[in-house]
């Protein structure tokens, strides 16, 4: 099954690299601070549902759809992608977007047009009102004599999932050594995948950003689900997720956020976006400042992108 999908992305498997003086300014060693690269996953800006696609395309395709159906927020990274795999593959999209129409478009709703999407402007949503607004555009999809593919928020079903099952066992032959993996939760689906991939809960550490109400619950189901799916035995441990980096709300800055993106980008580099990757990041420095990296092995970080 995780060999079940097309390839979108150019850079396979992405890359692990030290941050060796961020790590300092955190009072780690050296060689103990390292970032896995899914921002130069390449397609269209690239990202970490760039993995999670090329499962749910290779599906789609073999189900014989049409239309991929899918949506998020008016800035949606999942969106984005969605629609450029679309492109790459010849299929229609159609996002659904939980917001009102902008009068101009900015960011990656320009995107979205300029990839050839088809927008759908929901109005205000919460998680599962957009996700019961993409499940009826695919049926009306369906109703005009299209096949869609229909996609949760985020793309994270057990078949997304597969995508960071993968990348988890890349990490076991790039830096097996890791004691701890953190990443960005937003709708869980890269949390869950890491978790099956890795097959404990207890080495990877969700921050959650504020997307989805229910993560405690959703991950470690998931987590089983995807384990299950791609024949690994059921992940060990409790789930780890830190509810307290997403104040204000979802993509909503905080000042935390913001000293993490500086950390990031003027010791190494590193850019991260404000709602994601900050978010994650600022978890993480929490982590190191309250002692909490003082003992273990390599610590991860994995780099989701972001525009």
């Amino acid at each position: 099954m995780l060999d079940q999908r097309v390839a979108l992305s150019p850079i396979s498997p992405t890359p692990v690299q030290p941050m060796d003086r961020l790590g300092a300014a955190l009072g780690l060693q050296a060689g103990r601070l390292w970032v896995k690269r899914d921002d130069l996953t390449g397609l269209a800006g690239g990202g970490n549902k760039v993995r999670k696609l090329e499962h749910l395309c290779a599906d789609a395709l073999a189900q014989g759809c049409d239309t991929l159906v899918t949506g998020g927020g008016r800035q949606s990274n999942h969106a984005r992608l969605t629609a450029a795999a679309a492109a790459v593959l010849g299929l229609r999209c159609r996002l659904v977007l939980g917001s009102d129409a902008p009068e101009t478009a900015t960011g990656n709703v320009v995107l979205d047009h300029l990839l050839g999407a088809e927008l759908v402007w929901a109005g205000p949503l919460d998680y599962y009102g957009l996700e019961a607004a993409i499940d009826a555009e695919a049926a009306l999809v369906a109703a005009g004599g299209g096949k869609p593919y229909p996609m949760p928020l985020g793309g994270a079903s057990t078949v997304g999932q597969l995508g960071y099952v993968v990348a988890a066992l890349e990490l076991q032959e790039q830096l097996p050594d890791t004691s701890l993996i953190v990443v960005a939760c937003g709708t869980g689906g890269t949390h869950a995948g890491l978790v099956a991939g890795w097959g404990s809960h207890d080495a990877v550490l969700g921050i959650d950003v504020g997307t989805r109400p229910d993560l405690d619950e959703t991950v470690p189901r998931h987590a089983l689900e995807a384990a299950t799916l791609a024949g690994l035995p059921a992940p060990t441990g409790t789930c780890q997720i830190d509810h307290e980096r997403y104040a204000p709300g979802y993509g909503e800055p905080s000042p935390s956020a913001r000293e993490a993106l500086d950390l990031a980008a003027r010791l190494e580099g590193l850019i991260l976006d404000p709602v994601y990757s900050g978010k994650a990041m600022a978890g993480l420095i929490g982590l190191a400042r309250g002692g909490q990296l003082k003992r273990g092995r390599h610590v991860l970080f994995v780099h989701t992108g972001g525009a």
